[in-house]
């Protein structure tokens, strides 16, 4: 496979068509993200001064929320020692205080609605419509230029306006994310690979608040839109979720009801409760993005607790059991596209066929190439700036298991009447951050193929 030649003309495709994909719609969380990047020593003597012993044992399991400073540590440490991402919301006010005097290096815009709108409006030019659950001054700004839109009432009239001519000053919601490169060291561990944990310190993100304006005037504003993007879910708690999903079922419908094909942006939820009502929920999606972690604590909640440990055995990911966990999940809930993506490879699961999904995928990877490569990406030209960083080559293994089981070829396989599609990824040795990538890569993949379709 000349997969460089494939990862060319999928972006050239995408970039000359994605004018097609229309106005996106983005719900529901947006913050701040105010990013912290680790230094050994000052981790291991907050350690030592919370209490090593306790940290350590949180390191082992994490907590379902964070609670004290050594649950914080300690969560930290679980990230480390697995080179996983995790989030977790910090329910305790003095914990939230110690973060803030640690402080941070740089500010940045957040959450997954945030993120998105900046790359979707602000880098490929692709309007998109987003719910920002508090609008500050400081978020505002932290939005790019382009066709970025808010809704605000005026006159009892729902209009469209950029985030930054919203006008007033709510609150700022702030996530603190804590980055370690690969072969980060900490007493006795080593990261194995780049990653960040994410105490979530707001109180609106976490608990889903969503804005009167947007849910009022719901229909209106979908009807203006192509596909959605649903993210924020992971933060709820068995104790707070009901009603939110009261709201996204009824805007579920609304969608449905215009045929505007919505996606989960999955992320980690500690929640075994909430995890079972996404779980019974994701039928009336059209799309789901999550990766190994996520699946697997799916898997759980599907009583497939053996396949789950198999997708947090192996590195790389074994993509045997991938693809089993994600039948098991299509068959159940007939969502229609499953996109899975873990360090070196992404795989699309769909009941329709077609190489636009693969290309898809390449561009996705490309994008977050471009962002591990130059920290922030500004154009979508510059997505291109990531065609000299190498494929990975250690997922060799993984494309000749699925060639043996499925007969997989140029990345194409077809199996129980759906097409499994798989690409290996490219990887940037020293990335400059890895906040937002997994969005990145889920926000491009999906308007990616409504752009090539």
């Amino acid at each position: 496979m000349d997969w460089d030649a494939l990862y060319s003309s999928a972006f050239e495709a995408v970039r000359g068509r994605i004018e097609r994909v229309g106005r996106v719609l983005l719900a529901y969380n947006t913050n701040i993200d105010a990013i912290k990047y680790l230094d050994g020593r000052d981790l291991e003597e907050r350690v030592n001064k919370a209490g090593k012993e306790e940290v350590l044992r949180y390191s082992n399991a994490l907590p379902q929320r964070i609670e004290s400073v050594p649950q914080l540590l300690g969560s930290i440490l679980w990230s480390i020692k697995r080179g996983k991402a995790a989030e977790l919301f910090v329910e305790d006010c003095p914990t939230r205080f110690y973060m803030k005097r640690w402080g941070w290096d740089e500010l940045r815009m957040g959450g997954q609605v945030g993120i998105m709108a900046n790359l979707l409006g602000g880098v490929y030019g692709v309007p998109v419509i987003a719910h920002v659950p508090q609008l500050s001054r400081l978020q505002a700004s932290l939005f790019k230029d382009g066709p970025i839109y808010v809704p605000k009432l005026e006159d009892g009239t729902v209009k469209l306006v950029h985030p930054r001519n919203f006008g007033g000053d709510e609150e700022s919601c702030i996530h603190f994310i804590y980055e370690f490169p690969r072969g980060f060291r900490v007493f006795d561990f080593e990261a194995p690979r780049e990653n960040r944990f994410i105490g979530a310190a707001d109180d609106y993100n976490t608990t889903l608040f969503i804005r009167d304006e947007f849910r009022e005037n719901f229909e209106k504003i979908a009807e203006s839109s192509s596909p959605a993007i649903i993210s924020g879910l992971q933060a709820l708690t068995k104790e707070n979720y009901r009603e939110p999903f009261e709201i996204i079922g009824e805007h579920l419908n609304v969608l449905n009801g215009l045929e505007i094909p919505a996606h989960l942006e999955f992320a980690f939820t500690p929640d075994e409760t909430v995890r079972k009502a996404i779980l019974d929920l994701l039928g009336k999606f059209w799309s789901v993005g999550l990766n190994e972690v996520e699946l697997a604590s799916i898997m759980e909640v599907m009583g497939e607790k053996g396949l789950a440990e198999k997708l947090l055995a192996h590195d790389p990911v074994d993509p045997i059991a991938v693809t089993e966990a994600m039948l098991k999940l299509a068959e159940k809930t007939l969502v229609r596209r499953i996109h899975f993506h873990t360090y070196g490879y992404y795989l699309a699961l769909t009941d329709y066929k077609g190489e636009f999904v693969r290309d898809a995928l390449l561009f996705a990877a490309l994008a977050a190439a471009a962002k591990a490569k130059l920290g922030d990406i500004n154009s979508i030209d510059d997505v291109v700036k990531a065609m000299d960083v190498p494929v990975n080559e250690k997922v060799k293994s993984v494309e000749e298991a699925l060639m043996r089981e499925y007969g997989m070829r140029n990345g194409i396989a077809e199996l129980d009447g759906y097409q499994l599609a798989f690409i290996p990824t490219k990887i940037v040795a020293r990335p400059k951050s890895t906040v937002g990538i997994g969005d990145t890569i889920s926000s491009s993949a999906f308007v990616g193929e409504f752009a090539l379709r």
